[in-house]
């Protein structure tokens, strides 16, 4: 394999007012460290944009101590919309993310007590393996999973992670499993079910049977942000007594809800090659450098059987310590290596405090 997969970067929130969004993900989710906050026209995803570039307003901002970020967004040149219905299980997209918590019974508590919208009644189980959780709504109707895992980049005293995984709603298993077992070595099936699961009763949908498959990747991730970021899980869903619906039908990439699952990588032309003898075309690709306020880097997109869309981001240069200017250019180092972990907890440095 002449690529790298390094895990989740981030997942894509768009939003209808990104400061209001921020605010309740630094507070909930402890993701406080941006690593850009930037003004601009989003010029290149003219395929889903309506063929038109659309101005925006973008903040990627990451939890330190571990997991993928989340890359809040909003348009700024016109009122993004919400879904025209109520999302519900088996739905086509990104259902839901998966967040990760050290210890799920006081995360369910410090939620519940600070007002959150939990939906769960009290700890949920997963089917089959040993994983723990709760469901909870943020204010804008986007769907989160919070998961207890011991998998952290180191303790800061909060309660939560960053993304851990993402549950996605699929028309065709085979298909997708494969795009994420073949090319982004998701190798491990830890489970294959189809049952009415207990565990999604709190959810819209959640009393139908589907088929349901857990995937894990046994290799340990490698590159620049590798131990930042973790090991991840991704979810397929599949329903049968109901016809699902496109979760952004008749709307913009951008507008309210999981725009975007991405991932972290090295190698984008191997990548390119791989996905295209696969049958996943870039829809979408920067082809060069592409600057979002001190940040640079590669960016592509392909669109599973369904039409959700993964990003693929290629890291180029990432502010250290923006109040002084430290920038470092990763297109020097050998893509395998990890950042010094002392470099990786410094980008927390620019953390923003409420």
């Amino acid at each position: 394999m002449d690529y790298i997969i390094s895990g989740i970067q981030q997942i894509g929130v768009g939003c209808k007012n990104v400061a209001e969004t921020w605010q309740w993900y630094r507070q909930f989710i402890n993701a406080d460290t941006p690593i850009f906050d930037e003004k601009a026209i989003a010029e290149l995803m003219l395929p889903y944009t309506g063929g038109i570039p659309r101005e925006r307003h973008a903040v990627l901002a990451l939890n330190m101590q571990g997991g993928g970020g989340f890359e809040i967004w909003q348009h700024t040149g016109f009122a993004p919309r919400d879904p025209a219905f109520e999302i519900q299980l088996g739905d086509v997209g990104i259902y839901a993310v998966k967040v990760k918590c050290f210890d799920v019974e006081k995360t369910f508590e410090s939620f519940k007590r600070r007002g959150a919208n939990v939906l769960s009644a009290d700890i949920e189980s997963a089917p089959f393996v040993a994983e723990r959780y709760f469901w909870v709504k943020d204010p804008f109707g986007n769907l989160l999973q919070i998961v207890e895992t011991s998998n952290f980049f180191q303790k800061q005293g909060n309660l939560t992670g960053g993304v851990f995984g993402a549950m996605i709603g699929t028309t065709d298993l085979i298909k997708t499993t494969a795009l994420f077992r073949d090319v982004l070595g998701y190798d491990e099936v830890v489970f294959e079910k189809t049952d009415a699961f207990t565990d999604f009763k709190p959810l819209v949908g959640g009393n139908m049977p589907c088929t349901r498959i857990l995937l894990r990747h046994t290799q340990k991730r490698v590159g620049a942000f590798a131990p930042l970021l973790g090991p991840t899980e991704i979810e397929l869903i599949q329903v049968f007594d109901y016809e699902p619906r496109r979760i952004f039908e008749n709307r913009f990439w951008g507008e309210c809800g999981f725009i975007h699952l991405c991932f972290d990588v090295n190698g984008m032309d191997s990548l390119k090659n791989r996905l295209d003898t696969e049958g996943f075309k870039f829809t979408v690709d920067s082809a060069e450098s592409f600057k979002m306020e001190g940040a640079a880097g590669r960016f592509a997109y392909i669109e599973t059987t369904d039409g959700t869309l993964i990003e693929f981001v290629e890291t180029h240069k990432i502010p250290i310590l923006k109040a002084v200017g430290w920038y470092l250019n990763l297109q020097k180092r050998r893509p395998e290596r990890a950042l010094p972990r002392w470099m990786l907890r410094a980008l927390g440095l620019n953390r923003v405090r409420d």
